[in-house]
């Protein structure tokens, strides 16, 4: 019987009693024994029921041993201690002990923690309450993230940078966690959060910001860019010890990582670039703003409230985050960065060129003229290459494009379409490899100041009705432009049903895939002898004869 309900049950026999009821009318009618009813009489407080004895189980002789193996643990490296399963497997396979994991588990969890103890060390987790000023403090961490880039797994870098008072976030996702993206992540913070702290904001001994850790305390040698950054916008940094104890100086923001982490990459995200990815971040932290951390009364969205007017104002003008470098282009059209390699085009091959390095791109400049920009590779050893960066070279060369490794990338990517590569084989057909390919390259070249769709269009309208020239192709990419910046479809009424009625379509194109001979010309040729006199040389004659 429930304390609850047995404190009832004595409630109505000491009234009952007190109305004049007997003891023995008191034992029928609540169906208890005597002493029950004793019990009642004496005390209006239930005494609690004595404990049943414990039955022991199978592990009873084992545990000296495994207490043994607790207390040789807190001497061994953390990550190398027994877990509960650990411990499982040692009496299954060492001892033979027939034993459930579920009473090695629950007792290990009761035993590792009175272990410590008994040894001296006190608990392993002791939390203090802390109190966050508004507007002082904040804290920054990276953390690791599984994504699906294009089709491809990866591992990127988390940042994160935390408010310690009302626990607003800003987060964004790199491909590398370098120095790069450190200072980027500081950028974007505070332009999501509108200001900075005017306290301190803790971090890790991150190698983005330390050069070296000065012996056991917190001075350190701190990186060049870093400390003009600092400088740049006033940030007093605060550096938490190295390794497991300086963990807990910054636990909000290794919580925050965490949950983040939990709650928006699963299941994992499935994207086309970065830069997709960082806009559904954005929104992820918008949406956050309503939610409250622990058992807090007010949201993030209303503790920032409170908190944002009292950060410092942001400097007039933002920190170049990113890094110049130069170097000359190789006889690839290739600059290699970081292991990786990107293409720029090729009528800058061997010439030297500057580039600026952010964390998620790269841009690429001739002089004060930008000639290529790309999104930097998540991994090593791998290359960046853009189709229209090679087409001058290729319409030279129209052997080469079949096998282009930029050719396959674009396809991977999605710009070099099955509608291209069905023109291309018509076109290829007609007027052999070499013409064909080039007409193909100079349909790609409509890609520089067309829209690709409308490209695309064109070449579907063209592919229709059977026209393998460029100039068709571009003819019918204009007519899709006009149409898409009107709205209004072009007045052909047969040009939509071109595409249906295919086979009803005349043209000599079609006529010569078909081997279908045109016949022969029988007309005489042209007398063109009356304007053979037009010409300088024959007037100039013609006078000199007068004369």
């Amino acid at each position: 019987m429930a304390a609850q309900s047995r404190a009832q049950l004595f409630a109505q026999i000491r009234r009952d009693y007190r109305a004049g009821t007997t003891k023995r009318a008191l034992k029928r009618k609540y169906h208890v024994a005597f002493e029950t009813v004793e019990a009642a009489l004496d005390s209006a407080f239930p005494q609690p029921r004595r404990p049943l004895p414990d039955r022991g189980s199978r592990l009873d002789q084992f545990k000296p041993l495994v207490d043994q193996w607790l207390r040789a643990d807190l001497k061994a490296p953390r990550k190398q201690r027994h877990t509960a399963k650990r411990i499982f497997d040692r009496l299954r396979d060492e001892h033979d002990a027939d034993v459930s994991y579920f009473i090695v588990k629950k007792y290990v969890a009761m035993r590792r923690e009175e272990v410590r103890i008994e040894a001296g060390l006190g608990p392993s987790r002791l939390f203090v309450p802390q109190t966050h000023v508004p507007g002082a403090e904040a804290e920054v961490d990276f953390g690791d993230v599984t994504i699906e880039l294009a089709g491809k797994l990866v591992v990127c870098s988390l940042f994160s940078f935390r408010l310690s008072f009302s626990g607003k976030a800003a987060h964004q996702v790199f491909a590398s966690g370098g120095q790069e993206a450190f200072l980027e992540g500081h950028v974007h913070a505070f332009r999501v959060l509108g200001g900075l702290p005017v306290g301190k904001v803790r971090y890790d001994n991150l190698k983005a910001a330390i050069a070296q850790v000065l012996g056991f305390s917190r001075a350190r040698k701190e990186t060049e860019r870093w400390t003009l950054f600092r400088s740049h916008y006033g940030l007093d940094a605060f550096y938490c010890q190295p390794g497991l104890e300086g963990a807990h100086e910054k636990g909000g923001v290794e919580g925050q990582v965490g949950w983040f982490r939990r709650n928006h990459f699963v299941p994992v995200p499935k994207v086309a670039t970065l830069a997709e990815l960082n806009e559904m971040v954005d929104a992820w932290d918008r949406s956050d703003d309503a939610r409250r951390i622990g058992g807090r009364a007010r949201t993030v969205g209303e503790m920032f409230a409170i908190e944002q007017p009292l950060l410092a104002p942001l400097p007039d003008e933002e920190f170049e985050t990113g890094k110049w470098s130069h170097q000359r282009v190789d006889r690839y059209a290739q600059i290699n960065v970081r292991t990786n390699r990107y293409s720029v085009p090729v009528r800058f091959a061997s010439r030297k060129v500057s580039i600026l390095l952010r964390a998620s791109d790269l841009t690429v400049y001739d002089g004060r003229t930008q000639i290529a920009r790309h999104e930097r590779l998540p991994g090593k050893m791998e290359a960046r290459l853009d189709l229209d960066h090679y087409l001058e070279a290729l319409i030279r060369k129209p052997g080469a494009m079949p096998g282009a490794t930029a050719l396959e990338q674009a396809r991977a990517a999605g710009r070099f379409t099955a509608v291209h590569d069905a023109w291309w084989d018509a076109v290829r057909r007609a007027h052999g490899d070499a013409e064909g390919t080039r007409a193909l390259i100079e349909v790609l070249l409509l890609h520089r100041h067309m829209a690709h769709e409308h490209v695309v269009a064109g070449l579907t309208a063209a592919l229709a009705v059977g026209a393998m020239t460029a100039d068709a192709v571009a003819l019918e990419a204009r007519k899709a432009a006009e149409e898409h910046r009107t709205g209004e479809p072009t007045p052909l009424p047969d040009r939509a049903q071109l595409a249906r009625q295919v086979g009803n379509v005349t043209s000599l194109t079609e006529r010569r895939l078909r081997h279908q001979p045109l016949p022969d010309d029988t007309r005489p040729m042209p007398d063109m002898s009356k304007y053979d006199d037009l010409l300088p040389s024959r007037r100039r004659r013609r006078d000199q004869a007068g004369d």
